[in-house]
């Protein structure tokens, strides 16, 4: 069974995941992957510690195989008053 590695990035913040999980698939890897990064993501970026999150995946061979990102931008329109007519 494939062992996948699961590397987070918290904007400039990296946390090498050293031991890995097998797992059957890539597709599974992915879908581990995506659940991490949302929970993850809904977690610092509603705390405004991180802009982004990325969760990257290395298979066996140390090789990264997907990227998962979650972000946010939040775009503030300032209104100017109306003029009285």
């Amino acid at each position: 069974m494939p062992r996948f590695s699961f590397d987070l990035r918290e904007g400039a913040k990296f946390t090498p995941d050293d031991a890995g999980i097998e797992l059957n698939s890539l597709e599974f890897a992915q879908r581990v992957a995506t659940e991490a990064a949302a929970g993850i993501g809904r977690d610092l970026l509603l705390q405004d510690h991180a802009q982004d999150v990325r969760v990257e995946v290395r298979n066996e061979h140390h090789r990264r195989v997907l990227t998962v990102t979650v972000s946010m931008e939040i775009h503030r329109i300032n209104l100017e008053p109306l003029p009285h007519a």
